[in-house]
């Protein structure tokens, strides 16, 4: 192959990802079916995964960036209990929490003209 020498530091970008992230992954994977379903281990995991998404979506309510930064408080929060309502109401599908929380989002920043 006639590679640029350009093209070898994206070469180098993918396999230094790979390495990265995805040797950590097959890990999990390998030392996860050894794990029990209800084990303490794994009740641990969900809470701290638990943990660290409502910690991004409460930094990106009270300390928002982009378009969100000029939206006021009150319409971030009212989508996040919209969303959750729709959660619990639509049979607790997160697909369909996340679509009504957006949609609200979206109708108020159209309705106030962001």
């Amino acid at each position: 192959m006639n590679w640029q020498p350009d093209a070898w530091g994206y070469v180098f970008i993918a396999i230094a990802g790979f390495l990265a992230t995805d040797i950590w992954r097959w890990l999990g994977v390998v030392a996860g079916r050894r794990l029990r379903e209800d084990s303490e281990v794994l009740n641990w995991v969900r809470a701290v995964a638990t943990a660290l998404v409502a910690g991004v979506v409460s930094k990106l309510i009270v300390f928002p960036t982009g378009v969100l930064e000029s939206s006021p408080l009150w319409l971030r929060v009212g989508s996040i209990a919209v969303g959750a309502l729709a959660f619990f109401l639509g049979r607790q599908v997160p697909a369909i929490g996340i679509a009504a929380a957006i949609a609200f989002l979206g109708a108020g920043l159209y309705l106030l003209g962001f």
